[in-house]
């Protein structure tokens, strides 16, 4: 019997899509439920129907799941922001265990044996060091800043958020009340007019400082120095006010040029016992102490020696590799944005750090130069972004033939299929850990162990 659109069935929810919807099977088809746990027993109606499979909506929960909780977010099901805020977190850390495992032993051909239990959070809420929040006119026509509802432009707006800093909802409001007073008009995508487009929020949570970034569509804002008076007045952390200057059609957030209305224009944090400069478009790990924890694993997995050298791949400003530094003899890093690259050099000069250099290139640019120079690292340490890494990068890191491979993803599905290519190459992997770097939410990190086989 086929499924028909807007009948009700019952169904048990048995697992999780990698969205976090829930997963139903009704007449042989699966059906994906969102807000639903593993274990409810619900009536779904059906909103759409495809060749394979279907898309529902819980109308009721009959029986509810053992891991089933109720939600401490009144917009969780309208952001998209949290998946599992419905669920507890023992049974979400067992549901990403179980997503890297099936996709690292399907995909990437290696034993469950080797997979270690997933580290998880001590801190589940406001653990983000980082808001990037879209600026609109809410529903009674005054300023708001948000998150877009899952797979829309729509803006839901926002008075605070259970995964963010706490500093951020004051920052925000003094943000809003500013543009409101003066009438600066949020941007508005579809004309290319208006003026603010995203609210761009770090905060170093180690050393307390904060940092404000307006994404605008102008050179300059009317009354800024007075939104810098404001931010400064009621914000004791605050100690840079920068102007990112984004004048292009796109949906990209941030614009290549910007310009400091207050303080340094960066901000400094603590990771590892080190201290890292942060400006507003460079990399750093937005769940400060989870990444000490990924980065501590990382350093064991790859077992450096003070004769060898280190090859950080995607190094962003350096944090990994700079971490590992005082363990080998040279560390290379490589990223392809030059603000990152400039303040990696920063970062090495600031932590003492002499026997460490940075390139700003392509990752497979970089590698295949290093590799026609004839230099060959002991160990390469890859954190791609999610769609992993390319043929050509692996071909060129396997060529260098280098003893171990460590490889950061915050992707199973790619990192599987780069392990298996990697496989191809001479490398077996021998160690892999998940690691949740972003409680609440459907992401999940891995750190694995790559050894070239004799």
């Amino acid at each position: 019997m086929l499924l028909k659109k807007n009948e009700i069935y019952e169904a048990e929810i048995i697992d999780y899509t990698t969205e976090g919807s829930g997963v139903c099977r009704i007449d042989s088809m699966a059906v994906f439920v969102p807000d639903t746990a593993a274990g409810d027993r619900a009536e779904v109606k059906i909103l759409k129907v495809a060749k394979s499979y279907a898309f529902g909506k819980a109308e009721r929960i009959i029986t509810p799941s053992g891991d089933r909780i109720d939600s401490d977010c009144p917009v969780s099901q309208k952001c998209g922001g949290c998946l599992f805020r419905h669920i507890s977190y023992s049974a979400e850390l067992q549901f990403k265990q179980k997503r890297v495992c099936d996709a690292l032993t399907r995909i990437g051909g290696i034993s469950g044996d080797i997979i270690g239990n997933i580290a998880g959070a001590e801190k589940s809420d406001h653990y983000r060091n980082k808001a990037q929040l879209p600026v609109a006119y809410d529903k009674d026509g005054r300023i708001c800043v948000g998150f877009y509802a899952p797979r829309s432009h729509r803006v839901i707006p926002l008075d605070g958020c259970m995964l963010q800093s706490e500093i951020f909802t004051k920052a925000a409001r003094i943000f809003t009340a500013w543009a409101e007073r003066r009438s600066i008009p949020p941007y508005d995508e579809a004309k290319h007019t208006g003026v603010l487009r995203h609210l761009y929020l770090r905060y170093a949570a180690k050393t307390d400082q904060l940092m404000v970034c307006v994404v605008a569509n102008a050179k300059e804002l009317r009354h800024e120095k007075e939104l810098v008076s404001d931010l400064c007045k009621e914000l004791p952390q605050l100690r840079t006010v920068v102007l990112n200057i984004n004048t292009d059609k796109t949906n990209v957030i941030t614009g290549r040029v910007c310009r400091t209305l207050y303080g340094d224009g960066y901000i400094t944090d603590e990771l590892c016992g080190l201290k890292f400069r942060i400006s507003p478009l460079s990399f750093y790990q937005v769940n400060r102490d989870q990444a000490e924890r990924l980065y501590e694993l990382a350093a064991s997995f790859a077992g450096l020696k003070s004769d060898e050298t280190l090859l950080d791949l995607y190094c962003g400003t350096g944090t990994i590799g700079l971490t590992m530094a005082h363990r080998v003899k040279k560390l290379i890093g490589a990223e392809i944005i030059q603000q990152a690259i400039d303040d990696a050099w920063r970062n090495a000069a600031e932590n003492g750090i002499t026997n460490a250099e940075f390139i700003c290139a392509d990752a497979s640019k970089a590698a295949y130069e290093l590799h026609r120079k004839n230099i060959r690292p002991d160990c390469v340490i890859l954190d791609p972004p999610r769609k992993g890494c390319d043929k050509e990068l692996i071909s060129t890191v396997s060529d260098m033939a280098p003893e171990r491979i460590v490889y950061v993803s915050c992707d199973p599905a790619t990192l599987a299929r780069d392990i298996a290519v990697f496989s191809g190459y001479g490398y077996k992997t021998v160690k892999a850990v998940p690691v949740d770097m972003f409680p609440r939410t459907g992401h999940v990190e891995c750190v694995v162990l790559m050894t070239k086989r004799n």
